[in-house]
């Protein structure tokens, strides 16, 4: 399932979502991967999973394992990676090419900005998952400017991978619509295959 909210109406609203809005709508998605059903609950929500290009990842510390994870499977379905400090370096431990390092928000003058990068169109994916006040502050800019570019934005790391498993089975199958009843048929007792 994802959420569903017309943030593309409100360009200045966080896209974080808060446990008051985690309900308000949603989609559901569902196919015989559970990456395909992940890209298909994109999709309904109205955000397409992008099959190239760069993912921007910046996660807070109890992230930075899945980060590497999906940061890992991303490399593989060819996509390039840009982080901000920790994230890259946590990326590089584990042996992966970081293309872009960006500065924190508040650092803009050290750096890359993550919000030029992804207003200048230099972002296909952001992965972020917020912690801390400081946290906090760049990732309400970084959500609010891939909201503004259009650019899906994920905010759990769990999502992070979902993704890149979704991007992996969209390349390998089909996506198919299928009544509810069809998926229940093929698994009930006695059902032909």
């Amino acid at each position: 399932k994802e959420a569903v909210l017309p943030f593309n109406r409100f360009p200045d609203v966080d896209t974080l979502l808060g446990p008051e809005m985690r309900s308000t709508g949603e989609v559901m998605g569902i196919d015989r991967t559970f990456g395909l059903a992940f890209a298909k609950s994109q999709l309904a929500a109205g955000d397409v999973l992008p099959t190239g290009g760069t993912v921007f990842i910046t996660v807070s510390d109890k992230d930075k394992p899945a980060a590497v994870r999906a940061g890992r499977r991303f490399v593989e379905l060819g996509f390039a990676l840009a982080a901000t400090d920790g994230t890259a370096a946590a990326l590089e431990a584990a042996g992966l090419e970081v293309d872009t390092r960006v500065a924190k928000v508040q650092e803009a003058g050290s750096g890359v900005d993550a919000v030029a990068l992804i207003a200048d169109g230099k972002v296909d994916l952001v992965v972020n998952t917020p912690k801390g006040r400081g946290a906090r502050y760049d990732g309400d800019h970084i959500r609010r400017a891939a909201a503004a570019a259009g650019v899906p934005c994920l905010t759990t790391a769990a999502a992070g991978i979902a993704a890149a498993e979704g991007i992996a089975d969209r390349a390998r199958h089909d996506l198919r619509v299928r009544s509810l009843q069809a998926y229940h048929a093929d698994v009930a007792p006695g059902a032909a295959g």
